[in-house]
């Protein structure tokens, strides 16, 4: 898939709260052609300013093409990230992308999509996927309490939705794994994002279960192009593996666990 270096404006930033942002960008009519994305590809953004001097990977969250615009869910965590999240509305960034590869759908009926923190991002435009398919997938996710548990309505919008939170402020009490949908639903593909913890315990569960699952890794990228190994994940039989090229999405049986 051909890849770009664009300049978006930032149309808006939503506080979504526990540390979270929504940035909704928008690529100029005079840019071009709006570039092909896919569920569970990232982008590289420059961060503005010269103090932070490598791009940021982060996830696609949502694209709308027929409005040019992209969604990018940051959580504010350090210095890229909070200058990301305080950029004045009609800013412009520079976007690389579309970086990595896809989840893998083809034949997929009976989805489980499960995501933890801002993991959950991904996850969001993978339930578009399926959802332009005629597919209401089903969906849990987790976070530390109900708040940071962030663009319900988008998700409700697409799928059935569970929920589950470390204090129990919101559905089940515990992490995505207590929850009895993913012990006891009927699925024939599975698909994380979050924490590594997160996905090698969902992909424990899946895999006792002979459900296929498949993970999205969140490995530092500073390049998002293979040139800077710093991404570099040791998978079963490969071993050593560049997650910005090779991935970010893998076989959830290529993790060691």
């Amino acid at each position: 898939m051909k890849k770009y270096s664009l300049r978006f404006r930032l149309v808006e930033t939503q506080v979504l709260g526990a540390g979270n942002h929504l940035l909704r960008l928008v690529l100029p009519r005079e840019a071009g052609d709006f570039p092909e994305m896919r569920p569970g590809q990232f982008v590289q953004v420059a961060v503005p300013g010269g103090l932070v001097l490598l791009r940021r990977p982060i996830s696609v969250c949502n694209v709308l093409r027929e409005q040019r615009e992209l969604w990018l869910l940051i959580a504010r965590v350090g210095t890229g990230t909070s200058v990301l999240t305080q950029l004045p509305d009609g800013a412009e960034l520079s976007l690389l992308l579309p970086l990595g590869n896809t989840f893998p759908t083809e034949g997929v009926e009976r989805p489980l999509l499960i995501g933890g923190g801002v993991g959950i991002a991904p996850m969001l435009y993978l339930a578009r996927a399926f959802a332009a398919r005629g597919l209401r997938p089903s969906i849990l996710l987790g976070g530390r309490t109900a708040g940071h548990i962030v663009l319900r309505e988008h998700f409700e919008a697409l799928g059935d939705v569970y929920y589950t939170t470390d204090d129990g402020s919101d559905g089940i009490k515990g992490r995505v794994t207590d929850h009895p949908i993913l012990s006891e639903g009927a699925f024939d593909r599975v698909y994380t994002c979050g924490p590594k913890v997160m996905m090698l315990a969902v992909a424990r569960v899946a895999e006792a279960r002979e459900i296929p699952c498949f993970v999205s890794l969140e490995n530092t990228m500073a390049c998002g192009i293979g040139a800077c190994l710093c991404c570099v994940e040791d998978l079963v039989d490969t071993g050593n593996t560049c997650v910005c090229t090779e991935g970010p999405v893998f076989d959830s049986r290529l993790l060691k666990k």
